[in-house]
């Protein structure tokens, strides 16, 4: 079993403000360590599912934050970023069993975790007229090439976003955003049930967990300064709509895929 997992940061246990997300900053080590920790036990988890093949993808900020000195060698690991449109989940293909998303986060203008944000902190993304999170386009560019999202960890707003799109895939809520606090779970509590979880996850029928990906995209990228909106309203077949707003449609998630890529 070939398991593809991707990693962030402001979903893990604790991390609640955004000096604690930044690498060199003084508030970030113990949450760059819990993040390690938490890819750590889900990595146990899925071996113990059956997974006899890893790759990790570090997908927060720099992309360069998991202590590395710990892997199990059946693990690969992708650091910084390549640049191609899969992004988050670069090197995900059709050769992967399922996919592990670890300290995922709501949508960006969620009030469900102050660290809230999709992609970008300076815009918001919405498809087919909803606000979109980090883990829907990337369950859906993990559904272009056929591969199920099987298990999630973050705040309690996208676990619930996640039951809504598919009540199969298993989740982990660690935390719920309040203003600008956080109520979190445990750190240690948050690394046994991810390793507990995960192991359950990998055992669940694939097709129960697939997303099927819309027909149509309807992709508006919404800024907050209308100057940039109006310069990116230029990229092939998109266009300015007020306020602020550059909308782009395509029946080709991939083509949603490379306009994030390029205008986020």
């Amino acid at each position: 079993m070939k398991v593809y997992i991707s990693a962030d940061l402001e979903g893990v246990a604790g991390s609640t403000t955004w000096i604690e997300t930044e690498k060199n900053t003084p508030d970030y080590a113990p949450f760059q360590k819990q993040m390690t920790k938490e890819v750590e036990a889900a990595i146990e988890g899925a071996i113990a599912g059956g997974a006899t093949e890893i790759v990790l993808k570090d997908a927060h900020d720099s992309a360069r934050n998991i202590d590395i000195s710990n892997l199990p060698v059946n693990v690969k690991i992708i650091r910084g970023w390549t640049g191609d449109p899969m992004c988050m989940v670069a090197g995900l293909d059709e050769s992967f069993d399922r996919a592990i998303f670890i300290g995922y986060h709501s949508k960006g203008g969620s009030h469900r975790n102050p660290l809230a944000h999709t992609l970008v902190v300076n815009a918001d993304v919405k498809i087919n007229g909803e606000y979109a999170s980090e883990f829907l386009i990337n369950a859906y560019a993990a559904a272009l090439h056929g591969v199920p999202v099987a298990f999630v960890s973050g705040d309690v707003g996208l676990t619930e976003e996640i039951k809504a799109v598919n009540e199969n895939i298993v989740t982990l809520p660690i935390k719920e955003g309040i203003g600008g606090a956080t109520v979190s779970i445990s750190p240690k509590l948050a690394i046994s049930e991810t390793k507990r979880l995960v192991e359950e996850a990998m055992k669940v029928d694939r097709d129960s967990i697939k997303i099927e990906l819309p027909k149509q995209f309807n992709v508006e990228i919404i800024y907050r300064d209308h100057t940039r909106a109006y310069r990116n309203s230029f990229y092939p077949r998109a266009k300015f709509k007020p306020h602020n707003t550059v909308e782009y449609e395509t029946d080709n998630y991939f083509d949603v895929l490379r306009i994030l890529q390029f205008l986020t």
